[in-house]
């Protein structure tokens, strides 16, 4: 866990927050206080525009710049907890957006390696990290469905875009016990979510049900 320079935990959003957190424990059973804790500690509004930071902390997806969007608190949480991190995890993020789940991860693994696809939003991401003092990640822009090599093998990997199926560059970038979370579906507007892992001979899959995010865009993904 990196101790980054978030402003002080008491704003005015605390109560606002204290209250997603508490939602995300009582109403949808997150249980790995790891991740609540961590979703406590980081400021949401930032990572959103200006304009809509009043909503940060409700219970759903929002806009972001380049038409991509900000998850719902709920899916974060859900997906960062299907990982099961200890904080001595190498991961993967495909899709790293404004950077929140970016962050999420660097409280809770070793070291982050993220990707995104659009230019400026990966740009502002890293800025915006770097800002609140997280040193424990890099982070590039790039076709995310080939993963990034020149690192692997990983501990855990998130996707957090939707696939027509499992990129099979991913799957061989992870360690053998090691875990992936991706939506996939054959229609771009659903999926469900998989957590994938690595054996020996292969992998296995997993479906934690339905779900809705934006298409992984790439030579294994939905060409866009």
């Amino acid at each position: 866990m990196q101790g980054a320079a978030q402003p002080n935990l008491t704003d005015r959003y605390t109560l606002p927050r204290r209250n997603m957190v508490e939602r995300l424990r009582e109403h949808y059973k997150i249980r790995d206080e790891r991740v609540l804790e961590a979703m406590m500690r980081i400021h949401r509004h930032l990572f959103v525009p200006e304009a809509i930071e009043s909503q940060a902390y409700k219970d759903n997806a929002l806009p972001i710049a380049f038409d991509q969007t900000i998850s719902q608190p709920f899916i974060v949480a859900r997906m960062t907890e299907l990982l099961e991190l200890d904080g001595t995890e190498k991961v993967l993020e495909i899709g790293a957006g404004s950077g929140y789940q970016t962050a999420i991860l660097c409280e809770l693994a070793r070291k982050v390696f993220a990707i995104e696809r659009i230019d400026g939003l990966a740009r502002e991401a890293e800025q915006r990290l770097r800002y609140l003092g997280y040193r424990n990640f890099s982070l590039k822009s790039g076709d995310g469905t080939n993963g990034w090599d020149a690192y692997q093998p990983y501990d855990a990997m998130l996707v957090a875009a939707g696939g027509p199926e499992i990129p099979v560059p991913l799957v061989r970038q992870l360690k053998p016990g090691g875990r992936m979370i991706i939506p996939v579906g054959t229609d771009q507007r659903s999926q469900e979510l998989i957590r994938v892992t690595r054996t020996e001979k292969g992998y296995t899959q997993e479906n934690f049900g339905p779900c809705s995010f934006v298409p992984l865009i790439g030579e294994h993904g939905w060409i866009k």
